[in-house]
């Protein structure tokens, strides 16, 4: 029997290496930590809003037992709160407007009364407070020794839904707290990173013919790279942000293509009759994608140099929208096959390297993918009772996070 499918692993241990089953449980054993308020500038509403930031960006990293009391302290205060003197650790922060309007925060991680670490942090608007409480909790994990959450730093671009035919592109944090509206009007879909530094992004315009644009944050400038019938979108961007890789139907069937984007060049990659989308970059030749080719959507493979192909998922009979990481591949799956409500899509994690699977999420509509770009989370679309949300997926730690979005309906994303 090929596969092995199992939701509770007993041999750890045994396989470390294996993402698929390294799974990280002790809960009872994180240390705890409390957070004190110092602020002595900000409303209450906002004072509110940064505490109940920087305890789901603590309760993300997942090395602590985070305590959800809001309590208010004095920075300078040598003992920490009483409540909290039996904890592990305090983390004690100040929020401060300078005469410039900036604002600073002021942060000491206190382990019984002693401080073990402190920072200081500023950013020129208020708006932006999320991301330095992401800072705040990079840097308490770097400090702890743990491995890099770099990905809590990056910013999400996301298409959301508004209307028939209508879309917004947002650049936001992982959380959402963040949002800023940068393309509107028309139907846009389909953002995709341009490059790692997240100065530039690629979209596809559907308002006529598909258009795939080119957006350079910095300036503002918007430049069209190819058309074609049918369709057209960029999933994928090679490490060295030279190639693209593309689903396009010039001829009605929709197969993978290459982009060089210093030569505007493009080839073609597939050439089955049938359904070729979602390429995702596995290695620098190789390509995983979602192919019709067996009856129904399944997860393929194919070298750029060859034309073999070869099928990674046997589990299923509707599989789509994957993300590759190494050796590993996210996919959604179909759970099951009901005509009179919406289904159960699953996310599931395979290794090229072994026959275990892993499924990462139990209900909901759960899609598009992504991993981060050092393979330590997934960022994912959850669709569940009407209301659309970001999760995250800590693949060591076997822990989820939602994060919903207030209005609209997320249609795809990129981090």
């Amino acid at each position: 029997m090929r596969l092995l499918f199992s939701l509770i692993f007993t041999s750890i241990l045994l396989f470390a290496s294996d993402a698929t089953i390294d799974v990280i449980k002790k809960v009872d054993s994180l240390p705890s930590l409390a957070i004190e308020d110092a602020s002595i500038n900000y409303d209450d509403t906002f004072k509110l809003q940064v505490f109940k930031s920087l305890v789901a960006d603590l309760n993300v990293i997942s090395i602590f037992n985070v305590d959800r009391h809001h309590r208010i302290s004095n920075y300078n205060d040598t003992d920490v709160l009483v409540e909290n003197k039996d904890l592990n650790y305090v983390l004690r922060y100040k929020l401060e407007e300078d005469d410039n309007g900036a604002l600073n925060i002021s942060t000491k991680l206190l382990n019984k009364n002693e401080e073990v670490f402190s920072k200081s942090y500023k950013v020129s608007k208020q708006s932006l407070y999320v991301f330095v409480t992401h800072a705040i909790a990079y840097d308490i994990n770097e400090f702890m020794g743990e491995p890099s959450v770099e990905w809590m730093k990056r910013k999400v671009i996301f298409s959301r839904v508004v209307g028939p035919k209508k879309s917004e592109i947002v650049i936001s944090d992982y959380t959402l707290r963040y949002q800023h509206v940068i393309i509107k009007g028309g139907f846009n879909l389909f953002p995709k990173w341009a490059n790692k530094a997240q100065t530039a992004f690629y979209y596809s315009s559907l308002d006529s013919k598909p258009t795939l644009k080119y957006v350079d944050i910095r300036t503002g400038q918007i430049k069209s790279l190819i058309s074609s019938d049918g369709m057209l979108v960029c999933s994928d961007v090679s490490t060295d942000e030279k190639t693209l890789l593309l689903t396009m139907a010039p001829k009605g069937q929709p197969d993978i293509y290459t982009y060089n984007v210093n030569t505007n060049k493009y080839k073609r990659v597939t050439k089955y009759g049938g359904i070729d989308v979602n390429a995702q970059f596995m290695g620098k030749d190789k390509i995983v994608f979602i192919s019709s080719r067996l009856g129904y959507p399944n997860v393929f493979s194919k070298s750029l140099n060859s034309n073999a192909v070869e099928q990674l998922v046997y589990y299923g009979k509707n599989n789509s929208a994957c993300s590759a990481h190494g050796e590993y591949v996210v996919y959604k799956a179909r759970e099951s096959s009901n005509s009179f409500s919406e289904n159960t899509f699953n996310l599931h994690l395979i290794s090229t390297k072994s026959d275990f699977i892993r499924r990462l999420t139990a209900t909901g509509i759960n899609e598009f993918p992504r991993f981060s770009k050092d393979g330590d989370a997934i960022i994912f679309i959850k669709n569940y009772k009407n209301q659309s949300a970001i999760g995250i997926i800590r693949l060591k730690y076997n822990k989820n996070y939602l994060f919903p979005l207030q209005y609209g309906r997320v249609q795809s994303m990129d981090w």
